[in-house]
């Protein structure tokens, strides 16, 4: 791998299923200028998809390989950052167990995004102890390779508070060691579902990075729009528009400008918008899904990044935990 800075960053994504355009504009955009600057970790969170999808485990492992597929399609290159799978690293599984000897039941239990999930996933019992846990194994995947920085938004701040409160306990009770990870706040662009919700798997409002135009034309086409305009004659609000955040990410700013004009003034109806964004939205995938088709073409391709990926990581993850060991008395 080359590397792209002395500064460390970690992150990862769990394989719950195919990457939309929000996990790229809210995540993998910033992933991509990352590996230019700093050395890159980002790994595949299989262990963590278990949390909710232990009940099928089997379900998993089709999206570890689908997965890296939309990584490298949307930019990641495997020479500038490392590409692993958690559950590979059996180190990450170690140091997990010893964070979870140290740390209180009750910070896991005022983990904000604690009910908020089990709210979302109203359909799964979610009563377990690797769900409670899940804030800890988070913690020793990104400890184990002492990062810099973690790339976060401003609403998983608390999740970052909580990996530098334990590795602070850590350090009171065995002498300082490990970082305390700054957050790297990212400027994630909010891009709205088809219906105006959040974009989301479980919503089924995505629009997928491999997907057919065949198969996003209908969807776009029956779009949530400015829901004050009842007829092409009103005129129309781009900014209370479920449809004009997208172009604001995906057609030229000189478009734009036309379209809130046309918009505001009427002359424009919500379908010629949605023309207008289907031809910009298929200009911005067919790079993307022509790099996903080289992989596809390729399997073995994708199973040498992630033996080299797995390699990179499993050495850092080892020398870590042969230094925690040491300071624990576990170094037999």
């Amino acid at each position: 791998m080359r590397q792209g800075g002395e500064k460390r960053v970690v992150s990862g994504m769990r394989p719950t299923g195919p990457l939309h355009l929000g996990h790229y504009f809210g995540v993998l955009q910033n992933w991509v200028d990352f590996q230019e600057n700093y050395t890159c970790y980002y790994f595949v969170a299989d262990w963590h998809a278990l949390t909710s999808e232990y009940a099928e485990p089997r379900k998993i492992k089709p999206f570890v390989a689908e997965l890296v597929k939309d990584w490298i399609a949307s930019g990641l290159d495997p020479e500038k950052c490392v590409l692993f799978q958690q559950s590979l690293i059996k180190e990450h599984a170690e140091l997990n167990l010893l964070l979870s000897m140290i740390t209180p039941l009750g910070w896991l239990e005022r983990n904000p995004t604690y009910k908020e999930i089990r709210q979302e996933l109203i359909n799964k019992d979610l009563n377990t102890h690797g769900f409670l846990g899940y804030p800890v194994l988070q913690a020793a995947d990104i400890l184990i390779y002492r990062p810099d920085f973690v790339p976060v938004g401003h609403d998983q701040l608390p999740h970052l508070e909580l990996t530098r409160e334990i590795a602070r306990r850590f350090n009171h009770l065995y002498g300082e060691f490990l970082p305390e990870p700054q957050a790297k706040l990212t400027e994630s662009a909010k891009l709205p579902g088809l219906d105006g919700r959040k974009m989301s798997k479980s919503y089924g409002n995505c629009i997928y990075l491999g997907e057919e135009m065949e198969t996003i034309r209908p969807k776009v086409m029956s779009m949530l729009t400015d829901t004050s305009r009842m007829r092409k004659a009103d005129p129309g609000d781009p900014e209370v528009c479920n449809l004009y955040p997208y172009h604001r990410l995906m057609t030229p700013g000189e478009n734009c400008l036309e379209i809130r004009e046309n918009c505001t003034q009427a002359r424009w109806g919500c379908v010629d918008c949605k023309k207008l964004l289907l031809t910009h939205l298929e200009e911005f995938l067919a790079p993307i899904q022509e790099r996903r088709r080289q992989m596809d073409n390729n399997p073995e391709m994708l199973d040498e990044i992630l033996r080299t990926g797995n390699s990179q990581a499993r050495e850092e993850a080892a020398r870590t935990m042969e230094l925690i060991r040491e300071r624990l008395g576990f170094d037999f």
